[in-house]
Parts: structure tokens; sequence; C-alpha cells
């Protein structure tokens, strides 16, 4: 027998975490195997796009590193969950963080970027253990478990980095916890995916963070909650105990809504009872969020289409979107599971008695899975058809519709209609829209709008690992990302391009220039199997004007505009999604906004008049 067989690389490497709070001690429903995509590791765990480093700034202390590519460690498929073990923290960071690192690289169709750190790294966190110094690349996002003794999580685009805070639990209200008993934010697995889900928006659309209206710090917090609600419904043994211990019932009324009495059913009328066993569960999933507070009470609750018009904190406006993107995901999964209980028997409420049927449970938990990955999976597309800046709850609509209906033409059980008829009843209103159809909320093409306009040629379709190791695969991607910027460039400022692109072209340097922002090949299989391929690019603008235009000594504030382009294979332009640098309304919109920075400021948690988002300051008071 030959001594030189070669073995195959594992695709993914199965950890253990924690999928509820950790009090919930070793119930299976507790217990999570995540199947992190793997790669090699240095201890801490240090990979290609995560650096976990567990230094404590309070308590200015490193804590050992787990070597997750230990023998002994691989054998045991990692360490088991342990309050009391930072290595475990160490260890569940990552794998939450690669497990949506995962599922944002498989929706978008690409490799995902950080966005790079701006003001100078504190030394404390960038040096290591022993005089070891992480490489500080583009690659690369800084995790710290223990990183102080404080209530908060949050994510710091400055550094690049995701601090998880711990403290005490109070003495006079514990709640499931022993008094002044230490929690660590660390070990939430929604609070994990809640702050890499504002990491990674950051590197996709970087100036997401700027408060330019009230909707946009909401859409922040609201994406967020999104990813970290149906990544939680992934969690096969929580959706079986809940469906097993309800019947699998998922309303109260007819199954049927075409029977007599469909009238009454509260899913026709838009409201969503909170005996739903589902939205009970997101509910529980909900607890681990911290502040999501605003979360907890939305979901479930009937669809008031007026709510927008008097709420503008950012997380309980946020709280608005998260509850129409849930309400469309219970619609879509009534659709779905209504004819496996009809099949077995179930046809309203009070008929239902006894256990339900093992294999029918499993059933409805796949559909549930199934919806929850699908829905995601439409957010998250939905990003690469979002403005470049100053994004709004309509145009997500608007960008979730255009994202499906590219991928999946026959939608078959109407998500889309789901989603539109949620967002409608939610009080979610796009602009420049002239009814709620799927045809008038898709973006159009400049084509569409009586713009000829020529492709784009000479784009490199092939650049797909832009962190590939081997030197000469870099080379080569860097070589075309360099011709494909210069091409993009040229391209948009033909005076008659830029037009039909939503750009205004500079006819001095005094005007705004043409920025190629990013740009990314995309490929995305549908469900016939058909491979999509695009180019997705961001161009901006920006100019300097003052907030108080009567002031001459007014502060001055920086105005953005720019389009969302969609190439095809053909360098055509599919989609100019557009937010112009000339528009007189979203410049007085953006004044106004600031200007009444006390009642929409949400008591400085976000503050109009500052740059960027201070999620420090939006995510203390765990």
């Amino acid at each position: 027998m030959s001594d030189n067989f070669n073995y195959a690389k594992p695709t993914t490497r199965p950890l253990t975490v924690y999928a509820f709070d950790p009090s919930l001690g070793r119930r299976l429903n507790n217990y999570m195997t995540i199947k992190a995509p793997y790669e090699s590791l240095e201890a801490g765990p240090i990979g290609r796009k995560l650096a976990v480093i567990d230094y404590d700034i309070s308590n200015k202390r490193y804590y050992d590193a787990i070597d997750l590519d230990d023998p002994f460690v691989l054998m045991r498929a990692g360490l088991e969950p342990s309050e009391a073990d930072p290595r475990f923290h160490q260890q569940m960071v990552y794998a939450v963080a690669s497990e949506t690192i995962s599922r944002f690289e498989l929706a978008l169709g690409r490799e995902i970027k950080w966005r790079g750190g701006g003001k100078q790294e504190d030394g404390r966190l960038r040096k290591q253990e022993n005089g070891r110094r992480l490489k500080e690349d583009g690659h690369r996002l800084r995790i710290f478990p223990h990183a102080f003794q404080q209530a908060n999580a949050f994510y710091d685009p400055d550094r690049r980095a995701v601090f998880f805070g711990y403290f005490q639990a109070s003495e006079t209200d514990p709640g499931s916890n022993l008094p002044r008993q230490t929690i660590f934010t660390c070990l939430s697995h929604d609070i994990i995916a809640h702050e890499m889900t504002h990491a990674i928006v950051d590197g996709v659309r970087p100036f997401f963070t700027e408060p330019t209206d009230v909707d946009t710090p909401a859409f922040h917090e609201a994406f967020a909650d999104i990813v970290a609600l149906f990544q939680h419904f992934s969690m096969r043994e929580a959706l079986i105990d809940t469906i097993s211990r309800t019947n699998g019932l998922i309303y109260k009324n007819k199954l049927d809504a075409d029977v007599p009495g469909a009238d009454k059913n509260p899913q026709i009328a838009g409201e969503i009872p909170t005996e739903n066993p589902l939205v009970g569960l997101a509910q529980q999933f909900g607890e681990a969020m911290g502040m999501r507070k605003a979360l907890r009470s939305a979901l479930g609750t009937p669809p008031y289409s007026t709510n927008l018009q008097t709420t503008f904190e950012p997380h309980l406006r946020g709280a608005i979107l998260v509850a129409a993107v849930f309400d469309a995901y219970f619609s879509i999964y009534v659709k779905r599971s209504r004819d496996l209980l009809r099949l077995a028997g179930y046809g309203t409420a009070d008929e239902t008695s006894g256990d339900l049927h093992p294999d029918l449970a499993a059933r409805l938990c796949d559909e549930a899975i199934k919806t929850a990955g699908h829905i995601l999976n439409i957010c998250i597309r939905a990003l690469d058809y979002c403005p470049p800046v100053d994004v709004r709850f309509g145009e997500f609509l608007r960008a979730m519709i255009t994202a499906d209906s590219d991928l999946v033409p026959d939608d078959s059980w109407g998500y889309r209609a789901s989603i539109i008829e949620a967002f409608r009843l939610r009080g979610i209103v796009p602009e420049a829209v002239f009814s709620y159809s799927e045809e008038a909320l898709r973006w159009s093409s400049p084509q569409d709008r009586g713009k000829d306009i020529p492709p784009c040629k000479g784009l490199h379709f092939d650049v797909l690992h832009e962190a590939d190791d081997h030197p000469e695969s870099e080379k080569l991607n860097s070589e075309r990302a360099e011709e494909n910027a210069r091409t993009l460039r040229k391209y948009a400022q033909n005076k008659s391009t830029a037009a039909a692109l939503g750009l205004v072209p500079p006819k001095s340097k005094k005007d705004p220039a043409i920025q190629v922002k990013s740009f990314h090949p995309i490929h995305r299989v549908a469900p016939s199997g058909k491979l999509e391929v695009d180019f997705v690019v961001q161009y901006l603008q920006h100019r300097v004007v003052p907030i108080y235009p009567s002031d001459p000594k007014s502060s001055p504030m920086t105005f953005r505009g720019g389009s969302t382009v969609i190439f095809n294979h053909r360098g055509e332009v599919r989609y100019a999604i557009q937010k112009r640098i000339n528009s007189d309304e979203r410049l007085a919109r953006q004044r106004d906004y600031r200007n009444q920075r006390a009642e929409l400021s949400a008591v400085a948690l976000y503050d109009p008049a500052a740059s960027a988002m201070n999620f420090s300051a939006v995510h203390r008071g765990f």
C-alpha cells in the first residue's frame, strides 16, 4: 500500500455553538453545529478574512488563543460550549462570523471585502502576544471577544474591527441569569450575526453609514436584524422542537383561504396572531439580541400603514421594516406548508390533537428553513440593486423585487407578491412609481426610459478571487482590476452616457468628479440551473455645501450622488439606479434632516451632523 496517498481537504469545519442563551445549558435545541468553510488557521483563530484577537482593553490582558487546527481540537470538532472558557468564546465568534460571511458570498455571487481602516489604530489593539503583530491588510476583519467590561457590542469601521463587551447581570432584575452573573455578548449568536452584518454592509455599501434621512440609520439596524433573525431560522433542532410542541399550527383560522370564512383569515387580513409558533420562535430569537425590544414588540403585530409617519427613532423605525419582511416570510411559509397540513388531516386549529408525526414535523421544518433561506437571499442580493447612497425603505423594496425577478423570473410561489403586500400594509411607499405592481416596482433600464446608451466594451468578468494567495493570480487580478477601473471611468465621462446613468459630467475641475467607487463581477446560479453573470458598479460624485445656505458662516456638509449600474456580460447597461448630485429635492431633504436633529436623532444615538453613524453609541445598553 502506498505511503503517499493524498487526502482531499475538507470543505467545511464543524464547530458547536450556543443557539440561544447559555443559561439554557446543554439542552438539545440550545446547541447547534455550524459548518464553517474550511481554511488553515493560525491560533486566534486567524484566517484569510477574520482575525480573532482576545485582548481585554479594560483589564489590559490577553487570553490564550484557541488553535482550531490542533489535532486534538480537530478530533472533537472544536470545543464544547462553555461560558467559563475564553477559548470557546473565540471559537463561537469565529464560527458565527464565518457562517455570516458565507451567506453573503453565496447570495451576492462574489467574495466580500472589508472597508479599509481610517483613523490611526490604537497600538494596544495592533500588538499581539509575544510581540507578534497582525498582518494589516484589507482581507481581515478583527474581532475582539472580550474587548471591554461594558454592556455593549459594536462594529468600528475606523479600526476595521468588531468589539464585544461583557458585564454583570443586575442584582435586582437579573432576568434568567443569577444576580451579578457575568454575561458575555460574544456568546449570543444573534449579536455576532448582527455586528458582522454591519461590517459586511459597510464594505458593500460604505456610504450607507451616513445619516442623510430618517430611513438611512433605521435601514442599517433593520438589515442587521433581518440577517440575524433569518440566519437563526436555519437552526433545525429549535424549529422541530417548536413545531412539534405546537402540533405544527401556523394560524388559528382555516388553512384553506378559499373555503367559506376566508375573510376572517388573519393572513388575508394582513395580521399575524402572536399565538403563531413561528412568531413566538422569532421573538425568542430576539431575546438574545440585547436592546432589540423594538424588534420583539413589532413581530406578529397587526400592520398599521401609518406607523412610519410618526416613528423616527432608528430602532423603532427599523423594526417596522423587519416586521414587513417577516410578514412576507410567514405568508410564503403558509402557502408552502398548507398542503402538508391538509394532507395530514389538519383542517382547523380546533381539530388538531395529539402529537405531531415526526415525519410531518420534519417536512414542516424543511419548509420553514427553505423559505427563510430564500427570503434572506433575496434581501442580501437586493444590496446590489440599491442606490450607492441615501437608501430609503421604498428603494429597498424595489431592489428586492428587481433582484428576485432577475434571478427567478417564474415566481410560482408568489414570493414577490407577498413581499409587496407586506410592505404595502406596513406603509412603506416607494417613490416615483405609479402602483404597487411588480412591473412598476422593478427598476428600469436607460433604454426603457428612452435613452439610447452604448455598451461598455473591454470589461474583465473573470476577476473572481481578489484575495487569491498565489502571487501570479494576485498580480493578474490587480492588473485586470486596474483596467476595469480605467474602462469604467472613461465610459462614464462621456456626456451622453453620464446623463443616461444619472451622473453629471464635470465641465471643470470645480465640478464634482465622477468616481468609480467599486466594481464587481457577480456569478449567480438561478433555480433553473442557468449561470447569470453581471457586473455591478458604484459611480459616486460629491460636493461640499453649507448646511444653512442663507448663512455665510454656516457649517459645511458633504452632499453625495451617484448611480449603481448593472451591466450584463456583453457590457450593456441593464439598470442604472440613480441618486443625482444635482437634485435640489434631495439636497433640501438632507438639510431639513440635519436641522431637525433634536426630533430625529434619537437623543444622540445618531447625530445627523456627523459624517457617519456611531455604532458604539447605538448599541450601548445590552
